[in-house]
């Protein structure tokens, strides 16, 4: 199901998949021939959902890229633009080279809803193999998930990888629950029809370079890519997770998890990438989200879920919010008691590719919005880049209450540093800081090196921020 040569490997999904006319993408390295890539439909945007183009392929060293447009090239993009890839168009081919692993978008003629998504990964290492004594190696077909663990009980107890060859691969019951100390293996090539729950387990890993396709289950079903749920040490890598009808990955009252190389791409409401609740101790890493809901959201208490949320990173990741915030922090708390901290968020090297929000109450592409009793506190932004995008405003840092989902307002906002933070293009729209009331209020913003169009920013009205009173200590300053 894959080409290779010993530094590109190149996967072939199930025919199932429905693929992508509007672009033809080859590969090579200095000593290969040409590999054609399939190139996926993924659909985009729930506002008018649209088919837009994916691609994958592993390397290492460089690799030369050619693709071919059924469109007459007369513009490119290849974003985020801080990368600055080095191109050329002949004969209505586009080439271009690739020295390390990268997440882009190739955008023809100014279109962003078409656009190819071109992941390329480094190779895989450590893969489990299919002939380990091990590994229960999963055939293609439909079947139902409780089968898979009732035939590693029989077998043995000493398995401990569930290993999904490539192929097409159905839950006929939706789910697979993973046992604790197991891992899941999704092979390049393979495709699950299914959503991965861990409840109440430990020391679980789900990777694999393979697909989790979820584009055809109804949205009344609320299925995410992974599912974490009062449970410690996981693991999720690599995997591409394709329109599921809720989160692509849902974290509540977890702790330790690690979240490295994941793509995710939706379209359809409430299908926010990585949301977590009352957890702690959280990575995510070298993730690619393109959502129709906020990318990354981070909240306390909700539902089943109680507590605080604590020291959470997010690092070299690129976000797409279609609908909603790119970084959406803060909203949901314990209102019935004295509300939940959230605390020691770090957030860096992270390019912003979009933000579109029709409604003034839901813009920012980096919101913290204390509703339900919740203080924010101790929160860094560091070297992110923001590209120009559809509808919104850069910053919304608030004390608030949404009526539609805060039956309290916020306590506070503290002690919150951007830094190296640059943003290229126009915004109509304001930033906002802004306290509820003389009690709970904003204190301590601190802007070092905000840059807006190659202007570093000196204060509030430069930078086109509002502040409404119930706020202290808002700083800029810079290097220069």
């Amino acid at each position: 199901m894959f080409a290779t040569d010993s530094k590109l490997e190149v996967y072939y999904a199930p025919s199932v998949l429905p693929r992508s006319t509007d672009y033809s993408v080859k590969v090579k390295t200095a000593n290969s021939e040409w590999y054609t890539l399939d190139t996926y439909a993924v659909r985009v945007d729930m506002h008018h959902v649209r088919e837009a183009s994916m691609a994958i392929f592993d390397f290492e060293g460089e690799v030369q890229v050619l693709i071919e447009s059924s469109v007459h090239i007369e513009t490119v993009a290849i974003r985020p633009l801080a990368y600055e890839i080095p191109y050329r168009i002949v004969e209505n081919k586009l080439m271009f080279s690739l020295e390390r692993p990268m997440n882009i978008s190739i955008e023809i003629n100014g279109e962003r809803f078409h656009n190819l998504h071109l992941f390329a990964n480094a190779l895989e290492k450590d893969a489990p193999h299919p002939e380990q004594d091990n590994v229960l190696y999963v055939e293609p077909g439909t079947y139902e998930s409780q089968e898979l663990l009732q035939s590693m009980a029989e077998h043995s107890p000493h398995i401990d990888v569930i290993y999904f060859a490539p192929g097409l691969h159905c839950f006929e019951d939706g789910r697979l629950y993973i046992p604790s100390n197991k891992t899941v293996y999704i092979a390049g090539g393979a495709t699950v029809v299914g959503s991965f729950i861990c409840d109440h387990v430990e020391n679980v890993i789900v990777r694999g370079r393979g697909f989790v396709y979820l584009r055809d289950i109804e949205k009344t079903t609320y299925w995410r890519t992974v599912q974490i749920d009062f449970s410690r040490n996981v693991v999720v890598k690599d995997i591409v997770s394709i329109d599921p009808p809720h989160y692509s990955i849902h974290l509540g009252q977890s702790d330790n998890v690690t979240i490295h190389n994941f793509k995710s791409f939706s379209s359809r409401g409430w299908c926010d990438g990585i949301d977590m609740m009352s957890c702690n101790n959280i990575r995510i890493e070298d993730v690619f989200l393109r959502t129709s809901d906020d990318c990354i959201a981070v909240y306390g208490s909700r539902g089943a879920f109680k507590g605080d949320t604590t020291n959470i990173i997010v690092k070299n990741s690129t976000l797409w919010a279609d609908v909603a915030h790119p970084i959406m922090i803060g909203c949901h708390g314990d209102h019935e008691n004295a509300g939940d901290k959230l605390e020691n968020l770090h957030f860096e090297n992270i390019d912003i590719l979009e933000h579109h929000e029709p409604q003034d109450g839901y813009w920012g592409c980096i919101a913290i919005n204390a509703g339900d009793k919740n203080i924010v506190r101790n929160a860094v932004f560091r070297s992110i880049r923001i590209e120009q995008f559809e509808r919104g405003r850069l910053f919304d840092i608030r004390v608030f209450q949404n009526e539609r989902y805060n039956p309290a307002p916020g306590q506070r906002v503290e002690n919150i540093y951007f830094e190296d933070i640059n943003f290229n293009g126009s915004c109509e729209n304001p930033s906002v800081i802004a306290g509820f009331d003389d009690e709970r209020i904003v204190d301590g913003v601190h802007f070092r090196n905000l840059s807006i169009n190659g202007s570093r920013i000196a204060d509030a009205e430069q930078g086109n921020i509002v502040c409404n009173g119930f706020h202290k200590n808002i700083a800029f300053s810079t290097d220069n």
